[in-house]
């Protein structure tokens, strides 16, 4: 099948692809914001602690509600409501009266709608095309995330000489809007079948049993759930040790990142041919122990050259067991029930890094960095022999 003329696919890659560069755009300048006001490792550990919140808090609310109600609509008024919301983030930098706490809420409040219009964009893709399909289309959604990911941080961190922090939350805004306006245009599907007496904690069981009896999906949480930790533990304070720490640009973090980011268009492109030779499950298994090796070395990296290329292959990594997780998700979890599964499966993965975000701040504000990684090295590793013990490498 030829996605690219198909007017339902076109739609949906052009709202991943405004969505991928509304959250690169998100992702590297709120932290340099945050930097500027507090100059604190704590504080950002702790702004990216508040956008995981929504998955762990809301995650099997925002799953009922997704399976309750029309994906359709759940795509345009959470569009709308993150457009908003993104207005006034905009304002509130733009008026130079920001304060973190200000930053902390709206950054909890994006992340909720952005969770919630993702949760309902993943249920409603098997509505649109054949199950079959899932682990093609993931890469392409993959693949567009990677790429912006390339040229934001390293346009920003460029233009950051020329432009402020405004014209970049501009056009965070712009894409906010656009998002929202295609969402209007995707072609309308059927309501969830639903039970109308059955009460709300009735559906977050049904979306527990639901994930728990399916082995093939369950094994893949638990092991994502441990890989986040090890990934909380560094994301929050990896802006913090190569500005302050090791003494590098904000130019060169945007390089630093975009290095990182050409692992992810790898990871993409060589889906399909291992999926060719290999099983999924073997796949995957490999590719957590490479993890654990890889995330070993980087207790040796001083240089963010050297950070950017381990990260690419962490990124690699990242993105090819990614779109085996999705695909296994969608091809067999019930539409009906796809949102719960989601919602659950969601919040259980990311229930930790909150947990990661804080002790990795709060580690960095006392001891030397280099030994989070280490730490989170033996947390993939741990990962790999819990694989082999349930024979996930038979996984087709």
């Amino acid at each position: 099948m030829n996605f690219y003329t198909n007017k339902t696919f076109r739609q949906l890659y052009s709202m991943n692809i405004l969505a991928a560069v509304s959250s690169t755009i998100y992702t590297f300048i709120i932290p340099l914001v945050l930097y500027d006001l507090t100059k604190s490792a704590l504080a950002m550990s702790t702004m990216r602690m508040m956008e995981f919140l929504p998955n762990v808090l809301l995650g099997m609310i925002v799953g009922v509600i997704v399976d309750r109600l029309n994906r359709n609509i759940m795509l345009i008024y959470g569009g709308f409501i993150r457009f908003v919301l993104s207005i006034c983030l905009l304002l509130s930098i733009s008026a130079e009266q920001t304060t973190v706490w200000h930053l902390y809420v709206l950054g909890f409040l994006l992340s909720t709608l952005g969770y919630t219009v993702g949760n309902a964009s993943n249920a409603i893709t098997p509505q649109l095309f054949e199950k079959s399909l899932m682990t093609d289309i993931q890469a392409k959604f993959s693949l567009i995330f990677t790429i912006s990911s390339i040229v934001g941080p390293s346009i920003a961190g460029m233009l950051l000489v020329w432009f402020n922090y405004d014209a970049f939350l501009w056009l965070y805004v712009i894409c906010m809007g656009g998002s929202w306006l295609i969402a209007c245009r995707i072609e309308k599907t059927e309501t969830p079948v639903h039970p109308q007496q059955q009460s709300i904690w009735a559906d977050i069981k049904e979306g527990v049993t639901e994930l728990v009896g399916n082995k093939q999906l369950f094994t893949p949480t638990i092991t994502i759930l441990i890989s986040n930790f090890a990934s909380s533990l560094i994301i929050g304070v990896m802006t913090f040790y190569v500005i302050d720490i090791l003494g590098n640009t904000k130019e060169q973090l945007g390089l630093m990142y975009t290095i990182a980011a050409i692992g992810g268009i790898f990871g993409a492109k060589l889906m399909k041919p291992l999926r060719n030779r290999f099983r999924r499950g073997q796949i995957y298994c490999s590719l957590v122990l490479i993890e654990a090796i890889v995330l070993t070395v980087f207790f040796f990296a001083h240089s963010w050259w050297l950070l950017g290329i381990l990260l690419a292959l962490r990124t690699c990594i990242s993105v090819m067991t990614n779109i085996i997780y999705l695909a296994i998700r969608q091809e067999t979890t019930p539409n009906h029930l796809l949102g719960r599964v989601a919602g659950t499966s969601s919040m259980l993965m990311k229930l930790v890094i909150p947990l990661g975000l804080m002790i990795g701040g709060m580690w960095a504000e006392v001891w030397p960095v280099p030994f989070i990684f280490i730490i989170s090295a033996l947390a993939v590793l741990m990962n790999f022999f819990l694989l082999r013990k349930a024979k996930f490498s038979e996984i087709e």
